[in-house]
């Protein structure tokens, strides 16, 4: 079995407002530093996404990838890839523990990730922990801030950046 890493973190928010953040990929290049684009290819018959391409910049791994969602519940969201120019595994999850009766949540991500170039584990565990710590500060971030409610021109807007 594959090494993986995984992270969690506290969000004053309810589990619902989390997964809205989570499910919204046209707006990743707002909030992850890594993700530079993103596009739903298709939908699963719930109106979820069930393929997105990704173009991804994180430093040591840069990659444009299509990864396969599978939605377990209201809760929890699983993913794996589909295809890649420089990976040979990415898979991961959220998952949404409700806390305080709901109004805030833990969110634990787990990531697995293996590139077709040589790379030692170490390095390999040490990106997976930075994508983990980045993807969760800014899924914080946004949750809490508020902007997930707002149009993205309005956010934007208001933070300096243009679209």
């Amino acid at each position: 079995m594959a090494e993986h890493t995984r992270s969690s973190i506290t969000i004053e928010a309810a589990p619902a407002a989390v997964m809205g953040v989570i499910a919204d990929f046209d707006r990743y290049p707002e909030w992850t530093g890594e993700v530079k684009q993103a596009e739903v290819l298709a939908t699963d018959d719930d109106g979820h996404a069930a393929q997105v391409r990704l173009v991804l910049d994180a430093g040591a791994i840069k990659d444009d990838h299509t990864l396969a969602y599978e939605w377990i519940g209201a809760n929890e969201v699983q993913w794996s890839l589909v295809k890649s120019q420089m990976l040979r595994t990415l898979d991961g999850s959220y998952a949404l523990a409700p806390l305080d009766g709901g109004a805030r949540t833990e969110v634990t991500y787990q990531l697995t990730v293996d590139v077709k170039i040589p790379m030692l584990g170490m390095i390999k565990r040490k990106a997976e922990k930075v994508i983990i710590d980045r993807a969760l500060a800014g899924l914080k971030q946004r949750v809490e801030s508020g902007d997930a409610d707002r149009p993205a021109a309005a956010a934007e807007a208001e933070s300096g950046k243009s679209v």
